[in-house]
């Protein structure tokens, strides 16, 4: 019966999951700019990308014309004019300047005409009193909604550890876990036991396991936030596996010794032949952190695409023929139920794979010397 329950459960919010991502997706972008004398029609690509990428504001959903929105903190750093903090509702969706500063969108861009290299759809640069850009250096320290929604994941990282070890000091752990508790716990001790200890050689093994099960949470809540209509997409940034990647990097060249080195510029092959090898085996030292970044990225911006893509079909074929919309909708439904499911179990796999991998590529800078010395 109980698991019945579950599933029922699972069911249902998956369902609503795709109901309302097809709800919240159904609404034109309220910032895109309208032509004269034209009614704005229903743009795939404009949505998709509005939905995946990184803003100044929260847009949360849309009823009709009527547009929910979470206005973010601006934080703006000018060498000449100092700090300036403000709302990020100021820039009215970027149609207007504020305080000397100009969201960029692509209506601005096609009317200045600038180089979309050089300004960047979505960033703030500077503006003189009649709106034209200054050039001056500015470092955008913003609250994003990426950031906003990593500082989200990173508090009920905090809270539902906190409570995870609150329950063992009021249990013991010689008690039968139980809630939160039973949930949790099976996870850790299975990436204690199973990636940790494996790949990471002898008792520096217990230093590392912290660090791969922050990695594994901080991924995995952010993949399943990512999920939730209106949510940002985290992980699926390229800044922030970037950013994940590199602490990978610095802590497995933090754990590197002499024998690593040296298996890297002088590897057990005959002389001619290592120097062909060796910047091989260099170069493969600064591919690791690219490869856990760039498959983490991939796995859930594509995850995100084909999901808005398949409900995006509903209103494509609805400004088609709004028969042929409703008519789309229950299929649309249906796959999204698929997909959604489908993207669940990556979310818990990405996680793995960059933990465990991460366990991996430490667990090899460790390269002991009887190691070094069985490859001679």
């Amino acid at each position: 019966m109980n698991r019945f329950k579950y599933k029922l459960v699972a069911l249902i919010t998956v369902f609503s999951m795709a109901v309302s991502a097809a709800f919240a997706l159904g609404n034109e972008d309220p910032h895109a700019p309208e032509a004269e004398g034209q009614k704005k029609g229903f743009n795939a690509k404009e949505v998709i990308l509005g939905h995946v990428k990184d803003a100044h504001d929260w847009h949360l959903f849309s009823f009709g014309d009527t547009h929910v929105t979470l206005p973010l903190p601006v934080i703006i750093y000018n060498p000449d004019r100092g700090l300036s903090v403000f709302s990020s509702s100021k820039f009215h969706h970027g149609h207007d300047a504020y305080d000397g500063y100009r969201l960029v969108d692509a209506h601005y861009l096609e009317h200045h005409h600038l180089s979309a290299k050089e300004h960047t759809e979505g960033s703030i640069i500077a503006v003189d009193a009649n709106d034209q850009p200054t050039g001056e250096k500015i470092y955008d320290l913003s609250m994003t909604k990426n950031i906003t929604s990593m500082l989200l994941a990173a508090v009920l990282l905090v809270i539902i550890m906190l409570n995870v070890a609150k329950a063992y000091r009021i249990r013991g752990h010689r008690q039968a876990p139980k809630g939160l508790q039973s949930l949790i716990e099976p996870v850790i001790i299975f990436m204690r036991d199973e990636v940790v200890k494996p790949n990471i050689p002898g008792k520096k093994a217990d230093k590392y396991v912290p660090l791969i099960l922050t990695i594994f949470f901080f991924i995995l809540i952010n993949n399943l936030l990512g999920l939730l209509p209106g949510s940002a997409n985290v992980t699926g940034n390229i800044a922030v596996t970037a950013a994940l990647a590199l602490i990978s990097f610095v802590v497995m060249m933090a754990a590197t010794n002499r024998h690593f080195w040296g298996h890297i510029f002088n590897p057990p092959v005959p002389g001619g032949v290592k120097l062909i090898l060796a910047p091989v085996e260099l170069i493969g030292v600064f591919t690791k952190p690219v490869s856990l970044m760039i498959r983490l990225f991939a796995n859930i911006l594509a995850g995100h695409i084909i999901i808005l893509s398949i409900i995006s079909l509903v209103f494509i074929f609805g400004s088609l023929n709004q028969v042929a919309g409703y008519g789309f909708l229950p299929i649309t439904i249906v796959f999204n139920i698929v997909m959604m499911l489908l993207e669940l179990l990556v979310a818990f796999i990405q996680a793995f794979i960059f933990a465990n991998l991460t366990a991996v590529f430490i667990g090899q800078a460790m390269e002991h010397e009887g190691h070094h010395d069985a490859h001679h």
